[in-house]
Order: structure tokens, then sequence, then C-alpha cells
């Protein structure tokens, strides 16, 4: 028997995760606002499991993409090699976006581990497609988490970003840039502060457009929970707390910055 082929090997994964997937998880898929037109109902844990025996491959990443499925696009988010991943297969990905799971996963899984992640951030942001803005806003809230040898700089520069473009009043536009100022504003105190400072500017420029602090069109509206979720979490002890307990451990008392 032969090497089995690309096209055989996507029929098998597409087989397994079928016999994976239920109807009761499928039906719970949806209540949480996941398309699931084309979802066999398999849970990220199952497929994160099969993804970890399938390995590192890009091809199959591409292969996998290809079927529409959504199971099988999460999977080739999983397997995809990011070394190899070029702003053109995002931009391909990005406009087959149809659900906010699969946006998501894509943008902080692998789009924010390849060398294109801040250039296309800064880009998505601009678009006007809500799928394809919810990524830019995405990797930036991946890049927060995971680019741990960024400096400050790179981050405080997004900032603005968000700042003007927390007024689009679509959903997963607007709850997508209240995650990328929040995980910005998690990463250490200089950070939270400068944060903070671009949702206090959020929230002001909203009630200057309504008038006053409630009310106002959709796009203000919007702009004011974005800022005042984000305040209500970067405020918190909680949250202080955690950064004053990384900022000591990272720095001796001599050197800490003031």
């Amino acid at each position: 028997m032969g090497p089995t082929t690309p096209d055989r090997r996507v029929a098998a994964i597409l087989a397994e995760l079928s016999s994976l997937g239920s109807e009761a998880r499928r039906a719970g898929m949806a209540r949480y606002g996941i398309n699931v037109e084309r979802a066999f109902g398999v849970s990220v844990y199952e497929l994160r499991k099969l993804a970890e025996r399938l390995g590192t491959d890009h091809d199959l990443a591409r292969a996998l993409w290809e079927t529409g499925n959504h199971e099988a696009r999460l999977l080739a988010v999983f397997v995809d090699d990011p070394a190899q991943v070029t702003p053109q297969q995002m931009e391909a990905w990005a406009a087959d976006f149809d659900s906010w799971d699969v946006c998501d996963q894509a943008a902080t899984s692998l789009f924010d581990l390849t060398p294109h992640a801040w250039g296309q951030a800064a880009e998505w942001v601009r678009r006007d497609e809500e799928w394809v803005k919810r990524a830019g806003f995405a990797l930036m809230a991946g890049l927060a988490v995971h680019d741990k040898g960024a400096p400050d700089e790179a981050f405080a520069q997004l900032l603005p970003l968000i700042e003007d473009r927390a007024f689009d009043p679509r959903p997963y536009a607007k709850k997508a840039a209240n995650w990328a100022l929040r995980n910005i504003g998690k990463r250490n105190r200089a950070l939270n502060e400068a944060a903070v400072a671009c949702a206090e500017r959020i929230r002001a420029e909203a009630n200057r457009r309504a008038g006053g602090d409630r009310g106002g069109d959709p796009g203000a509206r919007a702009a004011r929970w974005v800022a005042s979720d984000a305040l209500r979490e970067l405020t918190s002890e909680r949250v202080l707390s955690r950064l004053r307990d990384k900022e000591a451990k990272t720095y001796p008392r001599s050197t800490r910055p003031r």
C-alpha cells in the first residue's frame, strides 16, 4: 500500500471529527453564538488532543481549512506552522471567518505567533469588515499575552488604534476592542496606566459626542461600554495586586521602576 494521499488523509480526519461530534454539543455551541451550519459539534479539548497527535503540518492545515468544515478549520489553526504562514494566507483565512471562535483561535493560537502579527493587527483594525476588524483586535490581545519580548512602546503604539476605533457598535468589533485594551493593560504597571488613560479618553469622547454620560448614538454607547468595562477590570484591586506582585518578582527593590 502506498502512502496516504492528502485527500484521503483529510477524508479520514473528517470522518473522525464526525464520530466525535454530538448534536447536544452542537446545540450548545449555537447558544454561545457560534456558527454551526457546517459543524459536527466537537469540543476544543478534543480538537487539541487530535492536533497533538497529528503534529505540526502546514500542508495539512491548508487542506483542512479548504474543507470549510468548522472543526476542520479549528484543527487547521492548531496544526499549522506559524513560520510558514504568509500574509497572503492570513488575508485569505480572515476573509473566510464566519464565527467568533474560529476568528479568535486563528488570531491567538496561530497568527500572533507569526512574524506578520504586528503589521496585520494594525492593518486589520483599520478595515471595515467586522470579522477582519475583530481579528485585528484579537491579534493585539494575543500579542499582549504571548509576545513576552515585545517592548512596552510597541503596545503603547496600539492604544491610539484602539482609541480611534472603539466607536464601532457592531458586537463582535466592540467586544474585541475591549479585549485588546484589557489585555494590554494587564501586561504590566506601566501599560496598565497607559491603558487606563486610553479608556478614560475613550469614555470622555463618547460622553462628549452623546452630550452626557448616558445615551448617545450607537457608536458613542459602544465606546462608553468598551471604556467602562475595561476600567472596571484594569483598576480593580485584583489586577493591580497581581501587577504589583509581578513587578516585585521582576525587579530588585533598588531597580524597581517608579
